[in-house]
């Protein structure tokens, strides 16, 4: 388990960094929304072309992979319909049902993966699935729910197309059926362009703990731990169950599986939730717990199933 440990340790270090950033008042008082949108417009589009371009779409349509998009939509729509019987806002509701189905299968998804499932590959359809799927569902739902009345339906319809994360996606799946590979004097900067990603999401998030409580007090506080509770026990469960009982998965396959929907909410989740002014102290007290959450109920699945 050195690898989760050390996946752990690489992330909680730049948090640590942009919270005394965040202390010490270096970036001032929108450093956070500077890097937030930094990431969104520059930096995460630019991550998502780069490897999408360089990806194989194709290991989409795997048993595995399916019971991990069945126990993510699962985990979402039992948040929903919470949020439906509570008459949540929907714009939040749709941040919280992301926090608790969508992993983080990068930061910490492939060193898990390295160093538990002995398999790196292994979440690569899962990131696609996320990127291809997850993304510009939740980004198109926010985007058609914040429309203003006098605004028409055609141009809420195509707002998410001007979002540049569902762009980027879209053209780096396009690339990659294609067969085309992006030119290297191009896809040089791409790269160096799309390691703002992580850093800039991490240092933000790490900004936005200054004064903070954990979890949120008042409105945000169930739906807080609703979500954490959905990512950290619900939806590994229905995972086991599912690939246990529907398709009949044992051994590693089934580990695998479990052990991917049992990683915490992606932090990415934190940038969405930022951009759009909406969810955001949910978002990030659902990471954040998610994330501490997530050493016990490794080490329990892999006691159990590995």
């Amino acid at each position: 388990m050195s690898g989760v440990i050390q996946g752990f340790g690489v992330i909680a270090t730049i948090v640590l960094v942009g919270y005394l950033i965040g202390r010490a008042g270096v970036l001032g008082e929108s450093g956070r929304e500077v890097l937030t949108r930094l990431s969104f417009y520059v930096g995460t589009p630019a991550l998502l072309l780069q490897m999408l371009s360089e990806s194989d779409v194709l290991v989409l349509f795997s048993v595995p992979l399916l019971v991990t998009a069945l126990s993510t939509f699962a985990a979402a729509g039992l948040f929903v319909l919470v949020g439906v019987l509570r008459r949540w806002n929907i714009r939040r509701t749709t941040i919280g049902a992301l926090c608790s189905s969508y992993v983080n299968a990068g930061n910490l998804g492939i060193p898990i993966a390295v160093y538990v499932l002995g398999d790196a590959s292994l979440v690569a359809p899962v990131m696609l699935f996320q990127l291809l799927v997850l993304t510009p569902i939740g980004l198109t739902v926010i985007d058609f729910a914040q429309g203003e009345r006098r605004t028409s339906v055609w141009l809420r319809i195509l707002a998410p197309f001007r979002n540049p994360i569902v762009i980027c996606s879209l053209l780096g799946v396009a690339i990659s059926l294609s067969g085309w590979r992006i030119p290297a004097p191009v896809l040089e900067p791409l790269t160096l362009l799309g390691h703002l990603s992580v850093p800039t999401v991490l240092l933000a998030f790490g900004i936005s703990l200054r004064g903070s409580t954990i979890p949120a007090v008042g409105d945000e506080r169930w739906p807080v731990l609703l979500s954490v509770g959905l990512k950290s026990v619900v939806h590994p469960v229905i995972a086991w169950a599912i690939g246990a009982g529907l398709f009949g998965l044992q051994g590693a396959p089934l580990f695998a599986a479990v052990v991917i929907s049992a990683l915490p909410a992606a932090q990415n989740l934190f940038v969405y939730a930022s951009h759009y002014n909406v969810g955001v102290r949910l978002a990030r007290d659902s990471i954040l717990l998610s994330t501490i959450l997530c050493v016990p109920v490794l080490f329990t699945v892999t006691a159990l199933l590995g």
